[in-house]
């Protein structure tokens, strides 16, 4: 039997259907026309150069908005195909005579040694010829005490401990430190906190390398269970791996992910390791695709991570994801001369626009914050709305700016609706339209930590020692938000003062959203 065949089965017909992925394809590209004729509609009205400068920068911004969504809903429907394909290429595999020698890696730095201990055990419990597999711990702990646990537990379970006194390189460091030392033909990464829920891994995974051409396969990364916090955050990545990386898959560009995944190490000797950097899997993913080599997403759980249960914990997780995609998305315009010749049109797109992914959530929705501060208070109609106006049958029918009230309910709508149709929860879609909102500056000061070449420790990355309940912690931890929001409030009221309705509920919609980061510390932690 082809390997993982009946759950290839089993994914194909829970992969919903053709007429639930038009919808959501409907939903993004009606917010895309939306911000057009919104766009339009500020253009169309503006009497002065402030006013033109507005309206032309609100264009700017809808048309980035635009293209992100639109490769977004092309992703999402693109996806439904994808279980199909993989069917495809699992026929031509033959049954495995031959098992290669896999090193089995995990990088850990200053982590609880009972978690580190547990999980590589389990790793050693995987079905494979026991010869053929070789256990790396690479340690790059701080912690004397640490360190000496770690590495009498190696010596007793003939593991092989790997310490470096200089945490150079990050984990790539780590990895490629191994790399020197080692010579099996694989490698398999799993981060600390992963505990191996299925011990076919490798059997399931390996058959696919019959392929020469194939540099790794990622499979899907997903949380254990915790608190409805964490559940709406294995959400949160939920749709990249449900959506984003079969899409990219079918145009052999999956991410690989960091862990629980296998690659060649044929195809880390010719890229030259990994890429020292924070993220060093996006820029492995990259370079293995400018070396013209193959990938391959497969869509199954093999282990479950600890659970993000602290709001301060995702938000130095995005800190660090954002940090590096904005480095990332540097690297990828500095090698745009040879990503030019040796990758396709749609290879190039999927990468700019997980680059600019995150840059997209943060600092594209504070500039359209922004921009709307100034629209209310310009001499726009759209700022004056009032209450007897709002009533009229007359105006309703003949004012564009409805659009832009309807642009920010799909916004809202979408994800929502998403996340009731493949998760089963409409209040957790919500939830992740908060956290995208309570995220916008973490994710701003990390983009600009990157452009600035400042250390990705740098002390603009709050603290996670808050704890949840305590009001003067969550308020030290959100100070920056508070302010805003604060700011947007005041703002807000005195459009509303001013008999500016629309305007007024708008900048206090914005307050509300971003007041949400206090929240979710006090809440969270």
């Amino acid at each position: 039997m082809r390997p993982g065949h009946d759950f290839l089965m089993s994914y194909i017909k829970r992969n919903g259907n053709s007429k639930m992925r038009f919808l959501g394809v409907i939903l993004f590209l009606v917010l895309t026309v939306f911000g057009f004729i919104l766009s339009a509609y500020l253009i169309l009205n503006a009497s002065t150069v402030y006013m033109y400068v507005l309206a032309v920068l609100f264009l700017v911004l809808s048309t980035v908005s635009g293209l992100f969504n639109i490769a977004t809903s092309y992703w999402y429907y693109r996806s439904y195909f994808y279980g199909r394909h993989l069917r495809d290429i699992s026929k031509s595999l033959r049954p495995m005579s031959h098992f290669p020698t896999v090193a089995i890696a995990m990088p850990t730095f200053n982590e609880d040694p009972a978690m580190v201990e547990k999980n590589m055990l389990r790793l050693k419990s995987l079905n494979y010829p026991k010869g053929k597999l070789r256990f790396y711990l690479l340690d790059d702990s701080t912690d004397d005490e640490k360190g000496k646990e770690l590495a009498a537990f190696s010596r007793r379970n003939n593991i092989v401990y790997l310490h470096r006194d200089e945490r150079r390189g990050y984990k790539a460091g780590a990895l490629n430190n191994m790399l020197r030392g080692s010579r099996e033909e694989f490698v398999a990464i799993f981060d600390y906190d992963e505990y191996l829920t299925n011990r076919n891994f490798l059997l399931d995974t390996m058959p696919y390398f019959q392929d020469d051409e194939l540099s790794y396969i990622q499979t899907e990364k997903r949380y254990s269970n915790g608190t409805f916090f964490s559940e709406t955050i294995n959400l949160f990545d939920g749709f990249f791996f449900k959506f984003v990386q079969p899409a990219r898959a079918l145009n052999n560009t999956a991410i690989f992910a960091g862990s629980c995944g296998v690659i060649r190490r044929k195809a880390l000797d010719v890229i030259g390791g990994f890429p020292e950097y924070v993220i060093e899997d996006t820029f492995f993913s990259f370079e293995s695709d400018i070396n013209k080599y193959k990938s391959l997403y497969l869509p199954r759980v093999y282990a479950l991570g600890k659970p993000i249960r602290s709001f301060s914990e995702l938000a130095k997780q995005q800190w660090r994801y954002n940090y590096g995609d904005t480095q990332f998305l540097r690297y990828f315009i500095e090698r745009k001369t040879k990503s030019k010749k040796l990758m396709s049109t749609l290879s190039k797109i999927d990468y700019m626009t997980h680059g600019f992914g995150l840059n997209y959530l943060s600092s594209v929705l504070l500039l359209f914050t922004i921009t709307s501060i100034l629209i209310v208070f310009s001499t726009y109609p759209i700022s004056h709305i009032s209450i007897r106006q709002l009533i009229s049958p007359t105006y309703l029918n003949m004012e564009l700016e409805l659009f832009g009230m309807g642009a920010l309910i799909i916004s809202i709508i979408t994800p929502i609706l998403l996340t009731k149709l493949y998760f089963g929860s409409a209040k957790k879609g919500f939830m992740v339209f908060l956290v995208n909102f309570a995220l916008v500056f973490v994710r701003t000061k990390a983009a600009l930590s990157a452009v600035l070449n400042l250390n990705p420790q740098h002390k603009w990355v709050r603290s996670s020692g808050g704890r949840s309940g305590s009001v003067i912690a969550a308020m030290q931890n959100s100070a920056f938000e508070i302010g805003f929001a604060a700011l947007l409030f005041l703002l807000g009221s005195s459009a509303l003062l001013i008999d500016n309705l629309s305007g007024g509920l708008w900048l206090l919609w914005y307050g509300l959203l971003y007041s949400s980061t206090f929240y979710f510390f006090y809440r969270y932690g």
